[in-house]
């Protein structure tokens, strides 16, 4: 049976994709055109995490960032612990963040503030790789706190009624955002036994697609 998918469509990538047709399974007519980026979503969801894939014509000009990491912005823990670099900010009169959560959403705040330096926003973004490392005295890697984070900057508005989509920070209620952004990455999340610096427990490295001029 063939797998039916539903293709976003943008001149190079714009703030709002246009929804395209149907992609045939084998590919026919997928190819872009030479400033087009063509999104392949899931069938059927109207709100998807991610994209199945990233299609990017010759003349698409793109933007790689180095692999980003969280910075330390809480004084008051211990310096090397994934407790330093988090923003009680961010995470205010929310309940039950983990650390990986509260990592990830300043480690995404920087992507945001990395991109803008380029020239670009989150809204551009076309792939996306976190790499992940175990919480102390956990079994593995907290990917349901990254999930929650990264939904608080991505794939957040709902691609058939265009509506802002409310997301929970740890075991809080759903609220609005941090920053609403239709945008579906194609995107990889793996487990690493370590990073860079001591006491990070989330990397992220992403390329974006520059609009047309």
């Amino acid at each position: 049976m063939k797998r039916r998918t539903k293709v976003l469509v943008g001149a190079a990538l714009t703030g709002s994709l246009l929804t395209g047709g149907t992609a045939l399974a084998e590919g026919r007519g997928w190819w872009p055109d030479p400033k087009q980026v063509r999104v392949m979503l899931p069938d059927g969801v109207s709100n998807p995490s991610i994209a199945n894939g990233v299609a990017t014509g010759r003349d698409v000009a793109s933007y790689q960032s180095s692999g980003l990491g969280p910075s330390a912005l809480n004084p008051a823990a211990p310096a090397g612990t994934p407790e330093r670099y988090t923003d009680p900010s961010l995470t205010e009169g929310a309940e039950g963040v983990t650390i990986t959560e509260a990592q990830a959403l300043v480690v995404l705040r920087n992507i945001k503030t990395n991109l803008e330096a380029a020239g670009l926003t989150p809204a551009d973004v076309i792939t996306m790789k976190c790499y992940l490392m175990k919480p102390p005295g956990s079994e593995s890697a907290d990917y349901a706190g990254w999930n929650r984070a990264y939904r608080q900057y991505f794939a957040n508005v709902d691609l058939k009624s265009n509506e802002v989509v409310p997301v929970p920070m740890g075991t809080s209620a759903a609220k609005p955002p941090l920053l609403a952004n239709k945008a579906r990455p194609a995107r990889a999340t793996m487990e690493v036994t370590s990073l860079a610096v001591q006491g990070w427990l989330v990397e992220v490295e992403v390329t974006a697609a520059y609009r047309t001029r």
